[in-house]
């Protein structure tokens, strides 16, 4: 579908583009498998010299016609949807590094994330450098090695809902000769498009937004086009330099702007295959098709509990962009200036156990492992999704002891301020 069509347009019509008889509504190509005439036409397959489908590991329509919706949102030449936010940014990294490499990563990202960079990759040989994303550009700087291949950051940081300054971050990345990878993931292309700042390389857990109503696990990768893998071949001769699993193919000059997502979905997931099922694609697809009405609703809703939690006494601190007593209300106005997201991290007065018995008050809140849907939820991050960190990785990772995760849903914001307030009075 053509680019120049707006983000809603594309939620709702972008990727599958029905042909005269066919389904108006995606399909879901549940098989496996698909059927050729010849030998030959499938060995053309197997060596990336003919496009389509031989198996669903490698590529499904159901799920490239989700991907190419998700690029076009993105302004991105392609992309791929992976099993889950997870996988996708285990990919985007390791389609560019490989034992004995390294790369940088701002520290307030996803504790999940923190541990997959900061424990799995270094067992594999990949080493990573957690960084200050607030930090001046020279301080950064000096993370980079000769071996660094990558630098990654979260638009906006979970569950610190810190905001990345990307043009700063483009900016050491390209100095240096490496891609800027950012995950959209809360921000989602609604509300802003790293590409247009410089990013190369954008990630997505499509469990949260995009999806909206936590019924599918899912990631995705889309790649901009825009960085010259050549300039630098050196450093990414996996995009460079001849792959003898594919004949001595190379992936810079047999594919040019498409080399890095080819790469990914012809090795990658031919080696690893962490694919998205069709079936959580579809559920994907219908999600999208009303993000661009939910995301503004989800960022209404939280600008107004955000204010309210500021102006009650009982709330220590509150994290929120879209407030102007935010540090990052600046950049978040410069980024995304029509709404961040609906996730809100704030402390209360009192200990860790209060901020427990809170949440155990709330009634319309549930406490969850997730974040991003259309029903209000929370979480604290601490004794949940980051319990396997030290006190002092937890401080690194900007995520203060205290620190309770509200994601605001898509309910009438009196009733979600209500179930705060009822719940706060309980630990009066």
């Amino acid at each position: 579908m053509d680019k120049k069509f707006s983000k809603s347009t594309l939620c709702v019509q972008g990727g599958w583009q029905p042909k005269k008889g066919e389904p108006r509504v995606l399909p879901i190509y549940q098989s496996t498998t698909f059927k050729y005439d010849t030998s030959e036409q499938m060995a053309r397959l197997f060596d990336l010299e003919d496009t389509g489908y031989f198996y669903t590991r490698l590529q499904n329509p159901t799920n490239d016609a989700v991907a190419a919706k998700i690029a076009a949102l993105e302004g991105g030449v392609g992309a791929m949807l992976t099993s889950s936010g997870q996988a996708a940014n285990f990919y985007a990294i390791f389609n560019i590094c490989q034992a004995g490499d390294h790369f940088v990563c701002s520290s307030t990202i996803y504790g999940g994330t923190f541990n997959l960079f900061g424990v799995t990759l270094k067992k594999l040989g990949i080493e990573c450098t957690f960084v200050n994303a607030d930090a001046p550009e020279e301080e950064i700087d000096k993370a980079f090695r000769p071996n660094t291949k990558a630098l990654f950051g979260e638009t906006i940081s979970n569950p610190s809902i810190d905001v990345l300054d990307i043009e700063k971050f483009a900016r050491i990345a390209h100095k240096h000769g490496v891609p800027l990878i950012v995950d959209n993931t809360f921000a989602t292309p609604i509300n802003c498009r790293p590409f247009e700042w410089g990013a190369d390389i954008v990630t997505h857990s499509t469990t949260k937004y995009m999806d909206g109503h936590a019924t599918s696990v899912g990631g995705a990768i889309v790649d901009s086009g825009n960085f010259d893998w050549e300039a630098h071949a050196d450093k990414f001769p996996g995009l460079t330099q001849p792959d003898e699993s594919y004949h001595g193919l190379t992936y810079t000059k047999a594919f040019g702007k498409m080399a890095y997502m080819t790469k990914a979905t012809a090795q990658l997931m031919r080696d690893l295959g962490s694919i998205q099922s069709p079936q959580n694609a579809f559920l994907l697809n219908l999600g999208l098709e009303t993000l661009h009405l939910r995301v503004p609703r989800h960022c209404e809703n939280a600008q107004k509990v955000a204010e309210w939690l500021e102006a009650n006494p009982q709330v220590k601190w509150v994290n929120y962009c879209g407030l102007k007593s935010s540090k990052y209300y600046e950049l978040a106005q410069k980024y995304m200036p029509n709404g961040s997201c609906g996730v809100i991290a704030f402390g209360l007065n009192g200990s860790r156990e209060e901020a427990i018995k809170f949440m155990d008050a709330l009634k319309l809140a549930c406490i969850v492992t997730h974040v991003a849907d259309a029903r209000t939820c929370v979480l604290h991050p601490a004794s949940h999704t980051h319990r396997q960190l030290t006190d002092e990785q937890l401080m690194e990772a900007g995520v203060a002891p205290d620190l309770i995760r509200l994601s605001v849903g898509i309910e009438d914001a009196n009733d979600i301020i209500a179930d705060l307030e009822q719940a706060l009075e309980q630990i009066k």
